[in-house]
């Protein structure tokens, strides 16, 4: 095992351990994952988890990601599970890449692969498209 994922694993226990959620699947984003990435680009870790029953049992909002600043070539993030089935709802690119990305670091369950499953039936080109059109309009704006 190459000391990077090794790393990766580790930072996966801590911040379950430190967040008290399961992680249900992880897997890596971006330029690493479709096998592009330049000499300096860091690891894009991201992942769904779940919290204990009593947390979704709260009338209040509370904060359904965790984010950790970047740090040694590390870029985790995560999203609880509803929030991420609201957007699986809504075909989101970002989560429709997690699930197919040739790198995963765990799976825990079988939410992940059940997902797979059903996206067929629910994937709208469409939103996809407004998602990436919107982005590189803001990428044109901003760099070009």
């Amino acid at each position: 095992m190459s000391d990077v994922r090794q790393q990766i694993e580790v930072e996966l226990q801590r911040i379950e351990q430190e967040e008290g959620v399961n992680i249900l699947s992880a897997c890596e984003s971006g330029s690493r994952a479709w096998g592009f990435p330049s000499k300096d680009s860091d690891y894009d870790v991201r992942y769904i988890y779940i919290r204990p029953v009593e947390w979704y049992l709260s009338i209040f909002e509370k904060r359904d990601v965790i984010e950790r600043p970047i740090s040694d070539m590390l870029d985790i993030n995560g999203w609880d599970l509803k929030k991420a089935l609201n957007l699986f709802r809504k075909s989101n690119p970002p989560l429709l890449e997690w699930l197919q990305s040739p790198i995963v670091y765990l799976e825990n369950g079988s939410v992940a692969e059940q997902i797979r499953r059903v996206s067929p039936l629910t994937f709208s080109p469409r939103s996809c498209m407004h998602h990436y059109l919107h982005m590189a309009k803001g990428n044109y704006r901003e760099y070009l």
